[in-house]
Formats: structure tokens, C-alpha cells, sequence
């Protein structure tokens, strides 16, 4: 293991769960918009794979999470986020089935305003700092 491997993996150790959630999202969405902005790419078919898996992933942590006795989220929050996380299966399978490139903004700007929202930052409508959010993503390590 490499310093930069040893510090990412210090980082995400050292974080709040709110933030390694927020870091989950954004990488989450880097993965997808990565896919998005090399569609023509001839490893597309594998990125998209990867970033639908991650995704998926990802949503059913949630789930479970949201599902569960031990959630200290109010009802109506866990319910609404349920909500979502059933919307992005929905479109994950619908990506699936007919890939577009247009298909997977949806997912990347609720990831997006999800992990702004953990981090205490009022999400804006245009993700207009969603790139500094993605770069930021690229230094971490998530496993899921």
C-alpha cells in the first residue's frame, strides 16, 4: 500500500458516517457522470456496468438502513428517502434495459443533492459545485 492509499483509507476511517455517506454519493455520482462523458468510449459497456452496480449498491445500504429499527431518522424523512431509493432501482433497471446517456443525470444530480445535504450545504438546482464535489470524490475510497 501506497501513501496516497494509506491517507484515503485514513480519511474515510476518520470521518462522520453522515460524511463517508456524502463521500459514497459523490463517488456515486462521479462513476456515472465519468460514464456519461465518455459514452462513446469503447469500455462504456463496463464503466456503465460498474457505475449502475455502485449505484445499486449503494441505494440498497440505504435501504436497509432506512428500513431498519435502529434508523434515528423521523418517519417521514425515512419514507420519503425510501421513495427515492425505489425511483433510482427504477432507473437503474430502466438503464439497463435501453442505455442513454441522458438517463443517468437523474440519478447523478439526487446523489449530487443528497451528499450537499449531508454535508450541511443547501443544494443549489444546477449542482453548480457538483464538479468540486466530484473531484473530491476522486481522492476517496468507498467500498461497497
Amino acid at each position: 500500500m501506497n501513501k496516497l492509499d494509506t491517507y484515503r483509507k485514513n480519511q474515510v476511517t476518520m470521518s462522520s458516517p453522515r460524511e463517508i455517506e456524502a463521500m459514497a454519493l459523490t463517488l456515486g455520482a462521479q462513476k456515472l457522470t465519468d460514464c456519461r462523458d465518455n459514452w462513446e468510449s469503447e469500455n462504456r459497456k463496463e464503466m456503465l456496468e460498474e457505475a449502475l452496480k455502485f449505484n445499486q449498491k449503494l441505494w440498497t445500504i440505504f435501504q436497509a438502513d432506512l428500513g431498519g429499527p435502529d434508523s434515528l431518522l423521523p418517519m417521514d424523512l425515512r419514507i420519503n428517502l425510501l421513495r427515492l431509493s425505489a425511483y433510482i432501482d427504477r432507473q437503474i433497471f430502466l438503464i439497463m434495459a435501453q442505455p442513454a446517456p441522458e438517463k443517468l443525470t437523474g440519478i447523478i444530480n439526487i446523489n449530487l443533492s443528497i451528499a450537499k445535504g449531508l454535508r450541511g450545504q443547501a443544494p443549489s438546482a444546477t449542482n453548480e459545485n457538483s464538479t468540486e464535489n466530484l473531484e473530491e470524490s476522486r481522492s476517496m475510497e468507498i467500498v461497497v
